[in-house]
């Protein structure tokens, strides 16, 4: 499993690797996918299955949804820029396999990815 992640990822230097919109599909298991954009973005518009966590309580919140370290999980916001603090986050938590969408939602939807409008059920 690591190599395949090494053959779709960039590493950035910390840990944290970037991944490619079309690539997230192809990792196994699926990873946990966590929105850090403001709430109201994310009931516009959010990858199918993503959970939201603000980035004010993205420590204490990260912990109870995803308790295994070695969860794969993929964290995005609107064009990349904003991941830093929580992919830092879950690096200083002990996470191994961490990935930073590249591009972020914009990146996700110009290459054809789909979102959904509006759920708040499984928000975190």
């Amino acid at each position: 499993m690591k190599q395949l992640f090494r053959a779709i990822t960039t590493e950035l230097g910390n840990g944290i690797h970037e991944i490619q919109p079309h690539q997230v599909g192809r990792l196994k298991p699926h990873p946990l996918i966590i929105d850090v954009r403001e709430e109201r973005e994310y009931l516009l518009g959010h990858i199918d299955g993503s959970v939201h966590v603000s980035l004010n309580t993205f420590e204490s919140k990260v912990l109870k949804i995803a308790p295994d370290l070695n969860t794969a999980i993929v964290i995005y916001c609107a064009v990349g820029n904003s991941c830093a603090s929580a992919t830092e986050a879950l690096r200083r938590l002990g996470y191994r396999n961490i990935f930073s969408l590249k591009g972020g939602l914009q990146n996700w939807l110009e290459t054809g990815g789909l979102v959904e409008c509006g759920r708040t059920a499984g928000d975190a």
